[in-house]
């Protein structure tokens, strides 16, 4: 009896392998902006889109190659079309948490990589970001963290593979204004291969309050693409699984407003949020450096099952009103 059962139970276990989600479908994309507590939903790659903030890519996959052209905002297939309709008010000096999905809309898959954030003044005729070409962006970078300094020194990627936010301070001194914010990913499970580094790039448009006056200067300034090669080092970055290797952060320092920012600011930064501040560039510190968690390849890890910590993160904080814009 066994034997005749056992070919069509081989059968159906075949079956139901070739039907199970590649890791390919769990890359990801920004689900929520949370800014002071109320948290901001955001579109779903390539479905009926509503009021949103962050500009709608239309696939999941991560982008290759440092000179690929949606590397601005993210995967689409007309860059110049890349829009979204609100904007978020934020504070100077507020903090904006990220929260990155994966594809198929559980925790975001990848822990090996740093993540890096950048803002753009929105210049059009009436300063909105809505009408804003991202192509045209002049960007400058605000903020970059890799590994964690303490414990295994994992990447900080895996608190976002834990179910947790990114977590991105705005400068307490930047001017007022329409930004468009660009937070991203460089997964590097991957990037012990040149050319093997994926890239998620995300926009979000704010629109900063405050009396600060801090801008960047002209040589802090940066296109995408442009700013990354693929050689660069902390792109091709051999030593990705090496805890003990410093990493160095791809692209122009963080601006230097950042650092006078965190020097007048009346408040304890976090040591993430310190280090990312030092204007010192890209491969100064152990603190803004990486290395690897133990696991080599996340992609290729099975997924944890158990309850996603995002949902009751997101949950706690929800209000019973629907967000201002």
């Amino acid at each position: 009896m066994f034997s005749r059962l056992s070919a069509p139970l081989t059968i159906t276990l075949s079956l139901l392998l070739l039907l199970l989600p590649t890791q390919t479908s769990a890359h990801g994309f920004v689900r929520t902006v949370t800014v002071n507590n109320t948290p901001f939903p955001q579109n779903t790659p390539n479905a009926k889109p509503f009021a949103a903030a962050t500009r709608q890519i239309n696939d999941v996959s991560p982008l290759k190659g440092a000179n690929n052209k949606n590397l601005g905002c993210g995967a689409t297939a007309d860059p110049k079309k890349l829009f979204a309709d609100k904007s978020i008010n934020v504070k100077a000096g507020d903090n904006v948490d990220i929260d990155w999905a994966g594809g198929d809309s559980g925790n975001w898959p990848h822990n090996t990589g740093p993540m890096l954030t950048y803002l753009a003044k929105c210049e059009t005729e009436d300063g909105s970001c809505q009408k804003f070409d991202a192509t045209q962006a002049k960007w400058f970078k605000i903020h970059q963290i890799g590994r964690k300094t303490s414990g295994n020194k994992e990447w900080v990627q895996q608190d976002l593979m834990n179910g947790a936010p990114a977590t991105v301070p705005i400068p307490s001194n930047l001017a007022a204004g329409n930004y468009l914010l660009r937070h991203e990913i460089i997964a590097l499970h991957l990037g012990t291969s040149l050319g093997g580094a994926e890239f998620y790039p995300s926009c979000t448009q704010i629109t900063v309050t405050g009396n600060g006056n801090g801008q960047a200067s002209g040589n802090e300034l940066v296109s995408f693409p442009g700013a990354y090669k693929d050689n660069d080092k902390g792109i091709f970055f051999p030593d990705a699984f090496n805890p003990n290797a410093d990493y160095p952060f791809p692209g122009p320092r963080v601006a230097a407003l950042v650092a006078s920012s965190s020097s007048n600011s009346n408040s304890t930064a976090s040591p993430a949020a310190a280090a990312a501040a030092s204007p010192s560039g890209a491969a100064n510190s152990t603190s803004e450096s990486s290395s690897t968690s133990s696991s080599k390849g996340a992609c290729h890890k099975k997924r944890d099952t158990t309850r996603p910590r995002h949902i009751s993160r997101v949950m706690r904080h929800v209000k019973t009103s629907s967000p201002t814009w």
